[in-house]
């Protein structure tokens, strides 16, 4: 497996939003989709494998619907509890940049293009050269 690294940012302000939006899917499919498709146990049959991954991108489309703040929250008549995710991009370990998801174009809209290994136009990871 060829391993990779962090493309850089586009410049273009809105270019950068939308690829911090892919990056956070990218993020998303390769870690935590992949973990678990990787823990569905080998010996199933097919119909019982496809149901693990219906399982699998429900579960991920459901958090994608949450970070899209589509769930309501927990309150009471003073007290509101919400679960917020926000993107942040850091350079140099500074924080350049930060999209809080409720404000982004849609988490669940871009899951049904990674869902397909799309993560938009600009490149979010580059392979790193084998020495």
């Amino acid at each position: 497996m060829m391993k990779k690294k962090l493309a850089n940012p586009p410049s273009d302000k809105r270019d950068r939003e939308l690829w911090m939006q892919h990056g956070v899917g990218y993020i998303v499919f390769e870690n935590i989709r992949k973990y678990a498709i990787g823990n569905i146990p080998s010996e199933i049959d097919k119909t019982l494998r496809e149901a693990h991954l219906k399982a699998i991108d429900n579960t991920i489309y459901g958090m994608m619907m949450q970070m899209d703040g589509i769930f309501n929250p927990l309150e009471n008549e003073n007290y509101h509890l919400a679960l917020q995710t926000n993107i942040v991009l850091y350079k140099d370990g500074e924080v350049i940049e930060e999209l809080n998801t409720l404000d982004g174009d849609g988490m669940c809209m871009g899951f049904h293009g990674w869902i397909d290994d799309d993560f938009g136009n600009n490149e979010i990871v580059i392979p790193i050269p084998e020495k």
